[in-house]
């Protein structure tokens, strides 16, 4: 078979100056996270650019694609009937993907908490934008050594000291490392300087974002070494490891971009159920940067008292997660034994140091099953490509070159016509059958699993469609988004009328260098509070049952008045059709600059503005806060 090596011009020069089907924010998103910059031409990618680059980049790390696949897959991305996750839109074809590797086309990450690397890795990770799901129960956190005693680390201001630490990403891990090191194996201090450190504010040509320069990496080691500080002699705490994990999401936050990560602890853990509970005192606003679940595999394991929470935890059944691929298939078909963490909004159950690897199908956008078979065979390979190449960790690229695990997800559910029994059973056994043929093909085994349903806030919200299986959150709602204060986009924005205000912190503090734009939306269809919290419930089983051989990432929104009706069907299902769910009480809570904001036709009326159809921007894009998990896991 004679397959592709690159989309040629002929074939491209159909699409030059066709305007992308953008749905009311999908422009500015576009530009925001995901348009690169051209330095040749002195502006920023168009749509058609991207999925160009996108295409072409995939067959750089291995993908076999006939010319007829490869033009198909360009008009599928174009046409927003089906798109790879946004890191791969973001990173493929680019030269960091050909000097690290594809770790930078993985959204999420898992790690247990059991040696100092997972610590270092997860910094790793973020600092390439990645989010992160880790696993901070007292089995893993507890085989970590002593805290030694009076160890002392400082930071000098010249360059005579024990570590100078470099301008780099991996220098700033390399630090991280070194302090670890001190306090769990050495017990020798050390000094370092930061006098090599770019100042605050300089734009990361690779990843995105600006540095955060040196003093915001030193407070955060220094609060690092507080909190290891205060267990001298003893053995971390899974609430010392959440705080670890969450300042060095702040020093990424601060680094102007902000990544999802989750905390899984245990639920009879009164420090980790606590962490956020703003009622019994000061909480360190680094806590901000997780959601956190909790571990359950039983309905019986839950107390009461779970439920009185104003912030509640998410549910995992990580015993689901391991036995079950989707319901309907029992259990032991494609099982999962070593899966021991969720990723960052729980729709993927993960060995330690293995990645997400996801795509999305737009429904809306699809018009027959024959269509939608063929959308998700492409996607199904670009995934699969994906997990053919090479990774930057060792542990990593064993256990992706064992598993193989993907995640084809479908979003826009709740205004499709193909969310039923027979469709979903029909496109799984398709893919099925296609993972056989290209896995032969590629010379590799079959994936471990191959779908799931994730939150999809980013790729949902280009062609403007409801958000992975979620409903509408409102017919009218106002939605926030944050962005660097001097990012020319905001700029646009304010030309445009659209209100900005300084971004908030967890303690009600104002950071005049990010601001939030609110962004009026009309959204039609079905809103979250014409269906039931159990009808959400029987929605994802469903799913679980008949598409997600991983899981699902949904939200449930509910009123108190609903509580007993929910715990009914958890006694009913949890033990054997749940993998995980995440619950968010609505009655009376009301978080500031919360992702989504309802509101009435009249306000919305008053507040639309003219949409952003065209940006000609000549800067690198300033990407601060993913939207991938945006309607799946709230940040709270």
């Amino acid at each position: 078979m004679q397959y592709a090596t690159k989309l040629n011009d002929s074939f491209l020069e159909y699409y030059k100056g066709k305007v992308a089907p953008f749905g009311q924010l999908g422009q500015i998103v576009y530009k925001r996270n995901l348009s690169r910059l051209i330095p040749c031409l002195g502006r920023t990618e168009v749509w058609q650019e991207t999925c160009e680059r996108v295409c072409n980049g995939i067959l750089e790390i291995g993908g076999l694609f006939t010319e007829g696949e490869l033009e198909q897959l360009f008009d599928n991305m174009f046409k927003l009937k089906g798109l790879p996750a946004s890191r791969v839109l973001w990173q493929a074809g680019t030269e960091t993907t050909r000097k690290i590797g594809v770790d930078g086309l993985n959204s999420c990450w898992g790690v247990t908490v059991n040696s100092l690397e997972a610590f270092t890795f997860s910094f790793n990770q973020l600092l390439m934008d990645s989010g992160v799901g880790y696993n901070v129960q007292p089995v893993f956190v507890f085989e970590l050594p002593r805290v030694k005693q009076d160890v002392v680390i400082r930071q000098v201001d010249s360059a005579d000291c024990s570590f100078l630490v470099p301008d780099n990403r991996e220098g700033w891990v390399e630090l991280l490392y070194k302090v670890l090191e001190s306090f769990f194996v050495t017990g020798r201090g050390f000094t370092f300087s930061t006098q090599c450190v770019r100042p605050a504010g300089r734009l990361l040509n690779t990843f995105g974002g600006r540095s955060s320069g040196a003093e915001n990496l030193t407070n955060g080691i220094s609060q690092i070494i507080r909190v290891i500080k205060a267990r001298e002699s003893k053995k971390l705490k899974p609430i010392d490891c959440m705080d670890v994990m969450n300042i060095l999401g702040q020093i990424n936050f601060h680094r102007n971009s902000r990544n999802a990560q989750l905390a899984l602890g245990n639920i009879d853990d009164p420090l980790f159920m606590d962490a956020k509970d703003w009622s019994k005192g000061r909480v360190p606003n680094w806590r901000a940067m997780s959601n956190n679940s909790v571990a359950v595999n039983s309905y019986d394991k839950i107390p009461d008292e779970f439920w009185n929470r104003d912030d509640l935890c998410g549910l995992v059944n990580l015993k689901n997660g391991r036995r079950f691929g989707r319901l309907v298939d029992g259990e032991n078909y494609r099982p999962d034994y070593k899966a021991d963490v969720v990723n960052a909004c729980s729709e993927i159950f993960m060995e330690n140091g293995e990645p997400c690897n996801l795509c999305d199908i737009i429904l809306p956008r699809i018009e027959s099953l024959e269509e939608l078979k063929q959308v998700a065979t492409l996607l199904y390979k670009v995934c699969k490509t994906i997990s053919c190449a090479k990774y930057f960790d060792p542990i990593t690229q064993a256990v992706v070159d064992k598993n193989h695990r993907i995640g084809v997800s479908l979003t826009g559910l709740m205004q499709s016509n193909f969310f039923n029994n027979c469709t979903l059973e029909s496109l799984y056994r398709h893919l099925e059958q296609v993972d056989e043929a290209y896995s032969r093909e590629l010379g590799v085994s079959k994936s471990i699993k191959l779908t799931c349903i994730k939150p999809s806030g980013t790729i949902s919200l280009l062609p403007g469609v409801t958000a992975g299986m979620h409903p509408a959150y409102a017919n009218y709602m106002i939605q926030r988004i944050r962005f660097n204060a001097d990012d020319s986009l905001v700029e646009v924005c304010q030309e445009h009328g659209y209100k900005i205000e300084p971004h908030l912190g967890f303690d009600g503090s104002e950071d005049s260098n990010i601001v939030v734009i609110e962004f009026p939306i009309k959204q039609p269809g079905i809103t979250k509070d014409q269906v039931s919290v159990v009808q959400q419930l029987e929605n994802q089983k469903l799913l679980q049952t008949y598409w997600a051989d991983n899981g699902i990432s949904a939200t449930h929104y509910f009123k108190d008045a609903e509580l007993p009706e929910i715990k009914e069907w958890l006694k009913n299902n949890y033990d054997d059709n749940v993998k995980s769910c995440i619950f968010l009480r609505t009655d009376n809570k009301v978080y500031p600059q919360a992702p989504y904001e309802a509101i009435t036709e009249e306000e919305y009326n008053k507040r639309k503005r003219p949409p952003i159809t065209s940006v000609h921007d000549t800067k690198q894009i300033d990407m601060i806060d993913s939207l991938e998990c945006a309607g799946g896991c709230p940040i709270k």
